[in-house]
């Protein structure tokens, strides 16, 4: 299925970005506007619509390129390469991983907060990948491909975010069907995803881990508020003002209403559920207690089972 969005052609992909997108924000409590207006200013500067094409630099005007950026100083390239992408897929892919990190990180720390540590790991990921590739040119004449690479994309944040979104977890998690700790998970799938597709960005995604642990650093020395989080706040407030309009939970029929807002977590598997009235969880079928928890049956699912059924509704 091919839909005309502006003068791209979109195959099926951004609509089923846009519908994902709006049910995550529909059946939850908390709609986080910043982590909205991330994806959309990326897809809008995907789609570049006519009337906007003045004030959207085109794709090879803001290409990263660390050559280019230290000989012209040019910031342009700098700040804007994160949230452009090479293609339908590229921007899907990211956009559906910025959805699941933002929803988590922006509920659990506020939305200026947020804000302010997006804006700090983009330039600092920048930065880094900046210094890294400059740095392989003086130390190793060889590695002058890394000095004059083209790349663009926002996954280099969206490795940081990861960082910072795993940092406190005790967790095990799956990375390409392998088992190991959740603070470890970035450092994996840097590896595997070069060897899975060697064409991306290895310094721009080392530089995005290199800068969520250094902004984990920085927050550890200064237990103050970000400076830049007073600004943001303004504008958090001004962008979470539309999904005030946006329904509730919970279906209106002309004998009330079906289901109830108030949700409880499975123990198990720590699946929402947003039925009041179930008694088991509808994710892996563990019994519900009498306290609003769940308690576990002695035919409950396998353990390997549960890990796997909670990791699938979270893999992006």
């Amino acid at each position: 299925m091919e839909v005309r969005i502006g003068r791209r052609v979109s195959r099926g992909m951004l609509p089923l970005l846009a519908l994902h997108t709006f049910s995550e924000y529909y059946r939850s409590e908390q709609k986080p506007p910043v982590t909205a207006a991330l994806i959309a200013a990326n897809t809008l500067v995907y789609l570049r619509p006519s009337l906007m094409e003045s004030l959207i630099p085109g794709i090879e005007e803001v290409w990263f390129n660390p050559h280019l950026i230290l000989k012209n100083k040019d910031l342009k390239r700098f700040l804007l390469s994160p949230f452009y992408h090479m293609g339908e897929p590229h921007l899907v892919y990211n956009m559906l991983s910025l959805l699941w990190k933002g929803f988590q990180l922006e509920t659990s720390m506020g939305s200026a907060h947020f804000a302010s540590m997006v804006a700090s790991l983009l330039l600092l990921s920048q930065g880094l990948t900046l210094t890294l590739s400059k740095s392989l040119l003086l130390l190793f004449d060889y590695h002058r491909p890394y000095y004059n690479e083209y790349a663009v994309g926002f996954s280099g944040v969206l490795f940081a975010m990861k960082v910072v979104l795993n940092s406190q977890s005790h967790d095990y998690t799956y990375v390409h069907g392998l088992i190991l700790p959740s603070r470890y998970a970035a450092w994996a799938e840097l590896l595997l995803v070069q060897l899975l597709v060697p064409g991306v960005s290895f310094i721009g995604h080392l530089g995005g881990i290199l800068a969520g642990l250094l902004y984990l650093k920085l927050r550890s020395t200064y237990s103050g508020s970000s400076p830049i989080t007073f600004l943001i706040r303004g504008i958090a407030d001004a962008v979470r003002w539309p999904f005030k309009f946006l329904p509730r939970r919970g279906r209106i029929t002309g004998r009330g209403t079906v289901g109830s807002s108030r949700a409880w977590r499975c123990q198990a598997c720590t699946y929402d559920n947003h039925n009041a009235s179930l008694s088991v969880c509808e994710m892996c079928g563990t019994s519900r207690g009498l306290n609003g928890v769940s308690s576990f049956r002695s035919d409950a699912l396998p353990l390997d089972e549960l890990r796997r059924r909670r990791l699938d509704r979270f893999v992006r």
